[in-house]
């Protein structure tokens, strides 16, 4: 059975085609996507699409549910590649709020006791408004 890498999108992309047993040709027809953008794609030679439907209409075509973990890591995964905060959290104003915290504390600097309740507050229910 494949090993899902989850290190980097065209790993995880890659990983995916395979557990679906398409080769990259066939997914290629599946999804009407050039089959050498997608292999630089998976070697990581070039950055997933922006276009939000074409990565969906790859999610699809990969066997992807949407709503799943792997969707949402697929997603998160090209939003990581193309450098940019995925559009779910930036639509969601208070997690928004928090991002400055959050990047702050993955640089090893502490938030404020007033980000910290917040951010507790977004964790405790459960990211849901």
């Amino acid at each position: 059975m494949t090993k899902i890498q989850t290190d980097t999108f065209g790993r995880f992309f890659e990983s995916l085609r395979q557990l679906e047993h398409l080769t990259l040709r066939e997914f290629c027809r599946k999804a009407h996507a050039d089959p050498a953008n997608i292999s630089r794609m998976e070697r990581g030679a070039i950055f997933p699409p922006k276009n939000h439907e074409i990565l969906e209409r790859y999610a699809i075509a990969l066997g992807l549910q949407e709503g799943t973990d792997n969707w949402y890591r697929f997603f998160d995964l090209a939003a990581v590649a193309q450098g940019i905060v995925p559009k779910d959290i930036l639509s969601d104003q208070e997690l928004k709020k928090s991002l400055p915290a959050f990047f702050r504390t993955l640089r090893g600097q502490k938030p404020t006791p007033e980000e910290m309740k917040r951010i507790a507050e977004k964790i405790r229910k459960g990211g849901h408004d």
